[in-house]
């Protein structure tokens, strides 16, 4: 039995005292307390990137074990829980990548994050919006996405509502019990809203590869606003502007936050892949040869000193790395610290640094 002591961040709020656990957390044994009346660490739930494409020089399309490399890289940053993603590609390069998936899912590698499931990221997406994403996307096909599902558990899916079919599409994946997302789309302000009462969920890096917001056409951006309760966003502060962010955090009860990482994350500046593409990180961004943002090298441990500086409290900010993406995600025993939990955790020091990971009670080396 483990036992750390420090600001434990509960479902109720701040307690300071005693945190016991194993592989789950057995017993807190503290008091409601205020961080700002001691100086010691603060004591987070675990992380949990529901969109993370790659780390440590390795892609998730390559397959194989590059998942290994991947969920070790991003939990030395505090990331406890991850969705692998995929990239719009042709069917057998999917299939290739999700083989990979099902490999790390199997037997969470020690030191690394735990593999959840997939975030299917296209193909069904609207080629006018595609990002940095490969021009492979096509129109959503149940069979086939079913087929995908046999070969690695898909918990999230985006696709574009405003192509033939798709509204109905995401009712047929809502019932297999597949979160869907909205991006990488041109629709309007009518197709999100409409799509939402089809089912969906979420919004993907809301804001980017998706029509924005203007006054007499609400976009995409508008309906996530205006209606969902959930969204994914990156905040690199490359991605979307600070006071974007700030709209988002206003309207969205429960906007929390991904890395959409590549190959580049923890490594220095060069060439990586990013599915089929070759993408360059220099000054802290991924990019196309074309200067399109290209995914990202974020952390999430940078997310949350990202956010504090936005002006977010410690508690909010890591409850939009943990809490929410779980609650999104449907999952209830990780992503908060309570009895019977994952002993997924985090110990952050008062400058934010990260001081120790612990993936399902084993401590990640540094």
């Amino acid at each position: 039995m483990n036992t750390l002591h420090g600001n434990i961040l509960t479902p109720s709020g701040w307690q300071h005292g005693a945190l016991h656990f194993g592989n789950w957390i057995d017993r807190i044994e503290a008091s409601a307390a205020d961080p700002a009346d001691n100086t010691d660490d603060y004591l987070l739930p675990g992380f949990i990137d529901l969109h993370v494409h790659g780390g440590g020089g390795r892609d998730v399309m390559e397959g194989g074990d590059a998942l290994d490399t991947i969920s070790r890289t991003h939990a030395r940053h505090g990331t406890t829980s991850i969705l692998a993603t995929t990239m719009t590609a042709p069917k057998q390069e999917i299939e290739l990548a999700l083989q990979g998936v099902k490999r790390a899912i199997t037997q969470r590698i020690s030191g690394g994050a735990r593999v959840l499931g997939v975030h299917l990221e296209g193909p069904y997406i609207n080629p006018g919006k595609l990002g940095a994403q490969p021009n492979f996307a096509r129109d959503g096909v149940l069979n086939e996405i079913v087929g995908f599902g046999e070969l690695a558990p898909l918990k999230v899916l985006t696709l574009a509502p405003e192509i033939k079919g798709h509204m109905e599409l995401i009712s047929d994946l809502v019932a297999r019990g597949i979160r869907v997302q909205l991006g990488h789309t041109l629709g309007s302000y009518e197709d999100g809203v409409e799509a939402m009462q089809y089912g969906a969920t979420s919004f993907t890096h809301l804001f980017n590869a998706m029509s924005g917001l203007h006054h007499r056409e609400p976009g995409m951006v508008g309906a996530a606003l205006a209606h969902a309760e959930f969204a994914e966003l990156i905040p690199d502060l490359l991605h979307v502007h600070p006071g974007a962010i700030k709209a988002a955090l206003r309207a969205i009860p429960k906007l929390y936050c991904v890395t959409d990482s590549t190959a580049a994350a923890g490594m220095p500046d060069g060439n990586y892949m990013l599915g089929r593409h070759t993408v360059t990180k220099c000054m802290g961004g991924v990019r196309l040869p074309d200067g399109t943002l290209a995914g990202s090298t974020l952390t999430l441990d940078e997310a949350l000193r990202n956010l504090v500086s936005l002006g977010l409290a410690v508690d909010d900010a890591a409850r939009r790395l943990s809490t929410y993406p779980a609650e999104m995600l449907g999952v209830d025993d990780r992503g908060v610290l309570k009895p019977e939990a994952q002993a997924d955790l985090v110990v952050i020091d008062r400058n934010l640094r990260l001081k120790a990971v612990y993936v399902e009670g084993e401590l990640v080396p540094a």
